[in-house]
C-alpha cells in the first residue's frame, strides 16, 4: 500500500474527529504525536516545509573579496581579466584561503551574472511572445544525429524546415551539412509542403548561405549560388545574431530538432543505407503531424491544412542543385571529389570529366554523356570503385584481377558473388590460371547488357552443367531472361528433364526458323540441254533436196 502523503493525513485526522474520536484515540490511530494532530485540526493544509539555513562553507569569509575582483574586471581588458583559476590562487597566495577550487567556482558562476546586473553592463535577459501569420514565415537548421549504417557508427546531419505558424516540419538526414544538402533540404521540404513562406525564412550564418558576418549588423555577405536559389524560388532569408545569443530567434527549430532526435533517434536506427532512413524520417514526419504542440487546441495537420492554401507557388523549372567539379582522371582510372577519390571507365584518363556532386551520390559526365554513378562516401580519404571499369585493362592483364581493389570491394558490396568465386576456381582448374580468369573477365563483361541476376543465374546453370566458356553462360543468362517475359511451358514439357548446357553455335543452329520457300526448279535448265541447228548440217540438208 503507497504511503499516505501528508495532505491525506490531515484529511483522514480532520474526518475521524468529526466522527467522535478523542484527541489521544486519533494519536493512536494515526499513530502520531498531539502536535500534529493538533495542526491537523487548525489547518487542512500542512504548512511548508521549512528550509535549513545554508551551512557554513570555508569561502564565505573571503566572499567580499571575490566580489572585488570581479567588479574590478568589468573595467579591465578583456583578455587580462580573472579566471576562475587565478581567483582561487590569489586567495590561497594573498590571504592563506583554505578553500577548494570547486567551491570557489561554484560561487563564482553564480555571483558573476549578478554583478554584471548590478553594474548595469548586463541587462536583465527577457523574451517577449511572438505572433506568426499563416503561411508567412519559416525557419531552418541543421542538427547531428548519429546512426548505425552498415553496421558503424557515423555521424550525420539533420535538416529540418519548419513553418512557424502550424508548426509543420520536413526533415532529411545527409552525409553532410554542405552547401548541396543545404538545397536539396529545400527542394525536398518546399516540394512536400507544396509552396514558399510569402515574408521570411530564419537562418543562422552557417557557411551554406552565408559568406562573411559584417560586424554587428544583419548585414551579410551571401554565397553567389545561394542568392541564385534564393532568386528561383522567391525566398525571403533573415539572419540570427550569430552564437548562442541568437538561439532564440529561431527557437522553433530549435526545440523541433531535439524533440525529433529523442522521440526518433533513440534508439540509435540500424539501418542499410540513407536512402532507407529517409523513407522512415518521412512516415515520422506524418505521424508527427497528428500531435499538438504545447497547449494549443489543434494538431500540427490541422493547422497546417490552414496554411498550405497560403503559401506562394512553386516554379516549374528545377534547380540544379548539384555542385560542378571537372577534375582529370589519373592513371589509376580515378577522379578526385573534395576529399575522397571515384573510379571511371579507364577510357577516360588524361581527360577531364564533368562531376556533379550531389549530397548523397556523384554523377560523372564526359562530353555531356553519362559515365559513372557512385554513392557518396562519408569517411574523409576514403576510395570507391568499380570492378566495371577496369574490365577492359584487366582482359590484357589478367594477372592483377585477383589482388585488385575493385574486385575487394565488389564482393563487399554483394556484386561478386560466391557464384562467381566457385565458377572461377572451376574455369582455372579446366583452362589454366590466366586464361580461366580472362574467361571470368569475359562473363562480367556481359554484366553491361544483361543484369546482373540474370548473369548469376547464368553462371549457376554452366557451373552445374560443367560448362566453364562465357558462351555457356551467355546462353544460359539469356534462358532465364526469357523464361521471365515468355508464358509458361506447356505441361507436358515439365516434367522433362532439364536440357544440357550446349555451345552457342549449336543453339543458334538448333533455334533457326522454318523454311517456308518453295522448292528450286530445273525447267531453266532443262531449256539449255535442247539440241541446236548448226549452219553446216542446214546447208547439207539443202543438196539433198
Amino acid at each position: 500500500m503507497p504511503r499516505m502523503s501528508k495532505v491525506e493525513l490531515y484529511a483522514a485526522i480532520r474526518r475521524d474527529h468529526r466522527g467522535g474520536m478523542s484527541m489521544r484515540e486519533l494519536e493512536r490511530t494515526h499513530g502520531v504525536t498531539w502536535r500534529t494532530v493538533r495542526k491537523a485540526l487548525d489547518s487542512s493544509w500542512p504548512e511548508p516545509r521549512k528550509k535549513l539555513p545554508p551551512r557554513a562553507t570555508g569561502v564565505d569569509r573571503y566572499k567580499s573579496v571575490i566580489d572585488e575582483i570581479l567588479r574590478a574586471d568589468l573595467d579591465a581588458p578583456r583578455k587580462q581579466r580573472h579566471t576562475v583559476t587565478r581567483i582561487f590562487h590569489r586567495l590561497v597566495e594573498e590571504h592563506g584561503a583554505d578553500v577548494s577550487y570547486g567551491m570557489v567556482r561554484y560561487y563564482v558562476a553564480a555571483r558573476k551574472p549578478e554583478i554584471l546586473v548590478e553594474s548595469g553592463k548586463a541587462p536583465l535577459e527577457a523574451f517577449v511572445p511572438q505572433t506568426h501569420q499563416p503561411g508567412h514565415e519559416a525557419e531552418v537548421d541543421f542538427g547531428d544525429v548519429t546512426i548505425r549504417l552498415t553496421g558503424e557508427l557515423v555521424t550525420c546531419y539533420l535538416f529540418s524546415f519548419r513553418l512557424s505558424y502550424s508548426g509543420k516540419a520536413v526533415h532529411r538526414v545527409f552525409a553532410s551539412c554542405g552547401q548541396e544538402a543545404f538545397f536539396e533540404g529545400h527542394v525536398h521540404a518546399l516540394r512536400t509542403l507544396g509552396g514558399v513562406p510569402r515574408t521570411k525564412v530564419r537562418y543562422d550564418n552557417l557557411k551554406a548561405a552565408v559568406a562573411r558576418v559584417l560586424g554587428l549588423s544583419r548585414a551579410r555577405v551571401e554565397a553567389d549560388r545561394w542568392i541564385a536559389f534564393k532568386s528561383h524560388y522567391g525566398i525571403e532569408s533573415f539572419y540570427c545574431r550569430p552564437g548562442i545569443e541568437g538561439a532564440h530567434e529561431k527557437g522553433g527549430v530549435e526545440g523541433q530538432i531535439g524533440y525529433f532526435r529523442r522521440n526518433h533517434f533513440v534508439p540509435v536506427p540500424e539501418v542499410s543505407s540513407l536512402a532507407l532512413l529517409n523513407e522512415m524520417v518521412e512516415q515520422w514526419d506524418r505521424q508527427d503531424d497528428a500531435r499538438r504542440i504545447g497547449s494549443r487546441s489543434r494538431t500540427i495537420a490541422d493547422d497546417f491544412a490552414l496554411e498550405r492554401p497560403l503559401l506562394m507557388p512553386l516554379p516549374e523549372e528545377p534547380f540544379e542543385t548539384g555542385r560542378l567539379f571537372t577534375p582529370r582522371v589519373d592513371r589509376y582510372g580515378q577522379i578526385p571529389v573534395r576529399t575522397n577519390r571515384y573510379s571511371v571507365p579507364i577510357r577516360l584518363i588524361g581527360k577531364r570529366v564533368r562531376v556533379i556532386l550531389h549530397a548523397s551520390h556523384l554523377v560523372v559526365y564526359d562530353q555531356n554523356v553519362e559515365v559513372a554513378r557512385h554513392e557518396r562516401l562519408i569517411a574523409k580519404g576514403a576510395v570507391r570503385l568499380e570492378l566495371d571499369h577496369y574490365l577492359e585493362v584487366l582482359v590484357r592483364k589478367p594477372g592483377a584481377f585477383p589482388g585488385s581493389t575493385a574486385l575487394e570491394q565488389a564482393r563487399s558490396a554483394g556484386k561478386f558473388t560466391p557464384v562467381h568465386d566457385a565458377w572461377w576456381t572451376q574455369a582455372m582448374k579446366i583452362h589454366g590460371e590466366r586464361d580461366g580468369t580472362r574467361a571470368l573477365i569475359e562473363v562480367l563483361l556481359l554484366g553491361r547488357h544483361m543484369t546482373h541476376e540474370h548473369v548469376v543465374a547464368g553462371l549457376a546453370a554452366a557451373l552445374r552443367a560443367g560448362a566453364m566458356t562465357a558462351d555457356a553462360v551467355a546462353l544460359e543468362a539469356r534462358k532465364a531472361a526469357q523464361a521471365e517475359i515468355e508464358p509458361a511451358r506447356d505441361a507436358r514439357t515439365l516434367g522433362q528433364a532439364p536440357a544440357t548446357v550446349t555451345s552457342l553455335h549449336e543453339w543458334r543452329l538448333a533455334h533457326l526458323p522454318p523454311d517456308t520457300r518453295p522448292l528450286p526448279s530445273v525447267s531453266h535448265y532443262d531449256q539449255l540441254l535442247r539440241p541446236r541447228r548448226t549452219s553446216g548440217s542446214s546447208h547439207r540438208e539443202g543438196e539433198a533436196q
